[in-house]
């Protein structure tokens, strides 16, 4: 099952992807949101490698998932892939520079499931499509006027 969205910001390419990668933030918003989220690598700076164990309730059921940073190519993106017990994803940014203060943020989230729960899960998933899929892309929206903002009150300030 795929999801994606793609948003233009009046913003540089090189201060969305500086908050694309504010891995701390997310870790912080994850936490707002009631799921636990442990940093597991010994990194000292944003690259590959970089691995976090989050647990989460979905659907009724206690969720743990493994997610490592596999690709960090600055300033045109990341990728991020995800092992649960029953699933694998993969989560895609990818950043165009439209011209020098605009850019095109593109989000790709992809899930595939190993088990026959995992399955079922995605398939309950399929049939509310429309609605996870307005969901997704209503998020990266918000994201995306989020940063917008922030850009517009710093060139203010």
């Amino acid at each position: 099952m795929k999801f994606s969205s793609h948003e233009d910001i009046e913003a540089p390419i090189e201060e969305v992807f500086g908050d694309v990668t504010d891995f701390q933030a997310f870790e912080r918003q994850a936490l707002r949101r009631g799921a636990e989220v442990q940093r597991v690598d010994d990194l000292t700076q944003p690259g590959p490698g970089m691995m976090w164990d989050a647990a989460f309730d979905l659907r009724g059921k206690r969720r743990d998932v493994r997610i490592e940073l596999t690709r960090l190519d600055p300033p045109n993106g990341l990728l991020a892939e995800s092992r649960s017990p029953g699933m694998e994803g993969r989560f895609e940014v990818d950043l165009v520079a439209l011209s020098r203060g605009r850019t095109r943020l593109s989000v790709t989230l992809s899930l595939e499931p190993k088990t026959l729960s995992a399955r079922l899960l995605v398939q309950s998933m399929k049939l509310a499509r429309k609605s996870l899929t307005r969901r997704f892309r209503k998020r990266v929206a918000d994201f995306a006027t989020e940063l917008e903002n922030r850009h517009k009150k710093a060139t203010l300030a």
